[in-house]
């Protein structure tokens, strides 16, 4: 518990101004999330969740690439959430986003949303935020429907970049508490094949950005 308490007032403490300018800044080295945002193809009237959905922006880009898709959204950050409840607002999407304050690794989405599947769950560039990663892809997991899936978009192990630039940007990435998962490939695919699953693998930018997908079978 007391992990949790500390997880989330460090959230709060790092965005509670960096949310008025993440989006503007983010979009120059949070690499992947839209190729992985036009990947999800949820079906029809289809319901997606991201967990640690920040100030909005995927969900903003979901609702428009997906237009008949239930949104919903939780974070450990009531600063950005409530920057996020005001960005999804202002695009109109107010109908469809529904927002709620939960830790990632443990959650009830009945109780949160009133519904216990989904069938597409998304995290971007969280899971390297947050200590109890692998809990959080576990929780995810089991909340996908039948045919659902599960895209994690995060760092990758940036081993095809040069030397330098590899070293100045872990160095810059623990700056602001976040730790690349190296072994984000194989957890997902032994999560996938303890829950009826399969897992799949994608490399981006050299390794900067890696997409990790589990689909549960129908």
């Amino acid at each position: 518990m007391l992990a949790k308490i500390e997880h989330r007032t460090l959230m709060d403490r790092v965005y509670r101004h960096q949310r008025h300018f993440y989006d503007v800044t983010r979009k120059y080295y949070l690499l992947g999330r839209d190729p992985m945002i036009a990947g999800l193809d949820p079906p029809e009237n289809g319901s997606i969740l991201e967990i640690g959905c920040g100030t909005g922006r995927n969900l903003i880009l979901a609702g428009k690439i997906y237009p008949h898709a239930s949104l919903h959204g939780l974070d450990i950050s009531n600063e950005m959430l409530a920057t996020a409840a005001r960005k999804t607002a202002a695009a109109g999407l107010s109908d469809r986003v529904c927002l709620a304050y939960a830790d990632a690794a443990d959650f009830n989405p009945v109780a949160l949303f009133g519904r216990d599947e989904f069938d597409r769950i998304f995290i971007s560039y969280a899971v390297s935020m947050i200590p109890q990663w692998q809990d959080v892809i576990r929780q995810a997991a089991s909340h996908l429907a039948p045919g659902g899936s599960l895209h994690i978009v995060d760092f990758g192990d940036l081993k095809d970049l040069p030397g330098f630039t590899r070293t100045a940007l872990y160095k810059w990435l623990e700056w602001y508490h976040v730790t690349p998962r190296k072994d984000l490939f194989d957890v997902a695919e032994r999560i996938a094949a303890g829950t009826h699953c399969e897992s799949e693998a994608r490399r981006l930018y050299r390794g900067f950005a890696w997409i990790s997908v589990i689909r549960r079978r129908y």
